[in-house]
């Protein structure tokens, strides 16, 4: 470690400040980044990653505190600073890059707008922030960076709204960049695209990386050290090769099992004699654009999706998987070919458990919502939520909590138990568990798992994340521009690829580190 880190934190304790008490959710942390250093700190939800962040780069909330310790950023102090000078730092020292682009982004302004303000932040004035802001734009990997700038967020992919916050991050010519889970809801394409980028930045500028995330294969891959945190401490930290080749910690250990790279789990086997429940029969689905022409969102699609057993669907954005989901449920009609259900009885399970629930309604009336609307009776609707909150593993008392009380996974839960409440044949899962942690990733998926095997469902599952394919689904079918360019046994597929196109989406998948420390692992 250099004598002279670019951050260098020490004993630090962040409280929030609640209606009944102050919780700690960073306990005495120390920390060192050099500059030029890539820092992953990892660990689930809870844990204090993100707090940690939040006070390198001097935003806490309103409702948080540092209680005691040092926060030193570029040689200054930001525990207790005044605004202006965390505002200084936060410009000229450390750039952030959030998770979620929509949010962050303004949708009312333009993006050159937006990284302007930037650059302005850092003392530049007239013609040279119409420069830097080509140069941010075109140095997070934006083609075409003059037009790109004239366009509002909605106009832009998530890849390249995510790529505008990396070019925020460096219109302030920062010497650190503190990366939140930027690329989580990303296609593995996109992602490594993103993350490539970011290393880039790192090894030519310099710049330290400070990545938090909860996807362990991207940690492993893309840090030269790891930090793990575990109820607000520091629990393990060293060299990423070691920690992941032979973690000291149980903590650390249960983590890495739980990673999708390296996990047991697979599919029990699916017969080829099962009903087909859902079928897509040389589908259509084109729309007009402004101005005239067409958009071709699929093309000539033909699939099936069988009681027992997983047909996972997976391409980059745009590829066409949104749209085989809307008209399987109906909510679109296909331009050319027809959608089959043979009477199945079809739910949803949304990737965002919390914008899918009510926030008003307790998690006993979501789930009966379905019921509800069917018309059953208050007692029948009661005891199936009771029969549901057992099947998916939740406390029966959770019927009177509201969604907010609940983590990310138990939501997700509630989510399934929602969709299972009118007895369904078939659910369509789109990317169930891409915002969760490694950990309770693998819960959600056991959980899916053994819901087939006891109650004999179909699944179409949506994901961008091929390791969660490799442990769910029987068939997959990879599309791109609409059209199903391979498709078979997801087992064949994944290991003997046969389109150049599947065989990129796999290099880019992450957790490339972690399956070779476990063949290893396996061949001793």
């Amino acid at each position: 470690m250099t004598s002279d880190p670019i951050i260098s934190i020490r004993g630090l304790e962040v409280e929030y400040r609640t209606a009944r008490a102050e919780v700690r959710a960073v306990r005495g942390v120390d920390l060192d980044v050099a500059r030029g250093e890539r820092v992953a700190i990892v660990g689930e939800s809870g844990s204090g990653k993100s707090t940690l962040a939040h006070a390198i780069v001097a935003l806490l909330p309103d409702a948080a505190r540092v209680a005691r310790g040092s926060v030193s950023v570029g040689g200054v102090e930001l525990a207790g600073a005044r605004d202006r000078v965390a505002r200084r730092v936060r410009v000229r020292v450390v750039g952030l890059v959030p998770q979620d682009p929509m949010v962050s982004l303004n949708p009312t302004q333009r993006v050159g707008h937006q990284v302007a303000e930037a650059a302005r932040l850092r003392g530049l004035r007239g013609s040279a922030v119409d420069v830097a802001v080509v140069d941010a734009l075109s140095a997070a990997g934006i083609d075409d960076p003059e037009a790109r700038a004239r366009q509002h967020p909605h106009e832009l992919s998530g890849g390249l709204r995510q790529r505008v916050l990396i070019a925020i991050a460096l219109a302030g010519d920062p010497d650190v960049i503190v990366a939140d889970e930027p690329t989580s809801a990303l296609d593995v394409t996109v992602q490594k695209r993103i993350l490539d980028r970011l290393d880039r930045l790192a090894r030519e500028r310099g710049i330290a990386l400070v990545l938090i995330t909860h996807d362990l294969g991207v940690a492993a891959d893309r840090s030269d050290r790891i930090v793990v945190m575990s109820g607000g401490r520091v629990v393990e930290e060293g060299p990423t090769a070691a920690v992941v080749s032979a973690p000291a910690e149980q903590y650390t250990r249960r983590l890495l099992d739980a990673a999708p790279s390296r996990s047991a789990l697979r599919p029990a086997p699916a017969s080829a004699d099962a009903p087909v429940l859902l079928a897509w029969r040389g589908v259509s689905r084109t729309f007009s654009l402004p101005g005239g022409g067409r958009a071709v969102a699929a093309d000539d699609v033909s699939l099936e999706a069988r009681a027992h057993g997983t047909l996972a669907i997976v391409g980059e954005s745009g590829s066409g998987k949104s749209t085989l989901l809307r008209l399987a449920l109906g909510l679109e009609r296909p331009t050319g070919g027809a959608v089959e259900r043979s009477g199945a009885r079809v739910q949803f399970v949304q990737q965002n458990p919390f914008a899918a629930l009510d926030p008003r309604f307790s998690i006993g009336r979501s789930i009966a919502e379905p019921l509800a609307r069917a018309g059953a009776p208050r007692a029948e609707r009661r005891a199936r939520v009771a029969e549901l909150l057992e099947l998916v593993d939740l406390p029966a008392d959770f019927a009177g909590r509201l969604p907010r009380e609940l983590s990310g996974g138990q939501r997700q839960r509630v989510a399934i138990a929602r969709a299972l409440a009118p007895r369904p044949d078939l659910v369509l899962l789109d990317e169930p568990t891409s915002a969760l942690d490694a950990s309770v990733q693998q819960q959600v998926l056991r959980l899916l798992a053994e819901l087939q095997a006891s109650l004999g469902l179909g699944y179409v599952l949506v994901t961008h994340d091929l390791d969660v394919v490799a442990q769910l689904a029987h068939e997959v079918a990879v599309l791109r521009g609409g059209r199903v360019v391979e498709r078979g046994d997801a087992s064949r597929v994944l290991s003997e690829p046969s389109d150049p196109y599947t065989r990129e989406l796999l290099a880019a998948s992450p957790g490339a580190l972690l399956r070779a420390v476990a063949i290893e692992g396996a061949a001793a």
